[in-house]
């Protein structure tokens, strides 16, 4: 039974990434309007100011994509997400990735106030490769997710979700593999460091 789940799961991510790169260029604009359903968790402008919801502004516009069909999909679980994402065809999918991407990243305002984490932080960034694959400056790129200046209890969240397992679709062997090894002294320090960028 779980294994005709995945064969349908994988068939409608593949039809649906088929459907999304065969469409016509992504309107930023209309992604903008269609947006207005991710304010009241992501925040004006895509910055979350709510515990445990990232931000989406200047995530890569396939990441956005991406999570979204994996959503619509049911390949990524979420108890909000997921009506949310049924409610979105493939035009609104890569529009809304072209929105999000074009909007300013947040930035931490505050001054980091440990900084000694921070620096844990960053020598378990090098000792885990996160670079590899987030780009140095932790930016993102395709479909893999922008995690500088990110929500710290956000990140927390994932990491824990990966190190668990509690979280599937998209990146998920890679992030687990990287995940499952840490202890928590090093998710907290990983966390406070991204968030600080």
């Amino acid at each position: 039974m779980r294994r005709g789940f995945w064969v349908d799961v994988l068939c409608a991510t593949a039809m649906s990434a088929a459907m999304i790169a065969a469409s016509p260029a992504a309107d930023p604009d209309a992604g903008k309007k269609k947006a207005e359903l991710c304010i009241g968790c992501h925040g004006e402008n895509g910055i979350s100011q709510m515990e445990n919801i990232p931000s989406l502004a200047g995530q890569p516009d396939q990441f956005i994509q991406w999570q979204l069909v994996f959503f619509r999909s049911g390949a990524r679980k979420n108890e909000q997400m997921q009506p949310i994402a049924e409610q979105v065809d493939n035009d609104d999918i890569r529009n809304l990735g072209a929105y999000f991407a074009s909007l300013t990243p947040p930035k931490s305002t505050k001054p980091d106030d440990n900084p000694d984490l921070s620096q844990k932080g960053a020598q378990a960034a090098v000792g885990r490769r996160c670079a590899s694959c987030h780009t140095d400056s932790f930016a993102g790129t395709k479909a893999v997710a922008r995690i500088a200046g990110q929500r710290e209890d956000y990140l927390l969240k994932a990491l824990h979700d990966y190190k668990t397992g509690v979280r599937s679709g998209g990146g998920m062997a890679a992030m687990a593999d990287v995940a499952y090894p840490l202890n928590d002294e090093e998710i907290t320090a990983l966390a406070h460091y991204l968030a600080q960028l």
